[in-house]
């Protein structure tokens, strides 16, 4: 299961820039469904460099694996790389709907760089898990 926030004033579309982003709709995905699982919503912000705002954005992402936006400044992008966040940028507002469409085929047959990484990694982590579950002896 993937988690995925989009920037946007309306749930509708991506159509903010991540630093100044009003809100994120985030969405659950398994290949077969996506589901809005959560809405972080902040006060308007303007574009202003200021970047005591960008913590609390990338806390509110905690757990996913990508976040679409207009843009994000070098020092946001930096952060949510860190964080272990791929910002995607788009060229112009876009529907949500076809986005997820897009992930979801992507869960299921791979193509999209950022989703093959977060698959992986995914898989790597719950390996872990099950390793630590088993126990370890020496």
């Amino acid at each position: 299961m993937l988690k995925v926030a989009f920037a946007s004033d309306d749930r509708v579309m991506v159509n903010q820039h991540f630093g100044a982003a009003e809100g994120f709709a985030i969405y659950a995905l398994d290949g077969e469904r996506a589901q809005l699982v959560e809405l972080a919503e902040f006060p308007p912000e303007s574009m202003d460099g200021n970047e005591t705002k960008l913590p609390a954005k990338i806390a509110a992402l905690a757990g996913c694996s990508a976040v679409y936006c207009l843009a994000a400044g070098a020092s946001a992008v930096k952060q949510l790389l860190a964080a272990g966040i791929q910002p995607l940028r788009l060229d112009a507002e876009a529907a949500i709907e076809p986005l997820l469409k897009q992930i979801s085929v992507a869960i299921k047959a791979g193509g999209i760089a950022w989703v093959d990484k977060a698959l992986r990694k995914e898989g790597d982590a719950a390996r872990f898990e099950r390793m630590a579950a088993e126990g370890w002896e020496e």
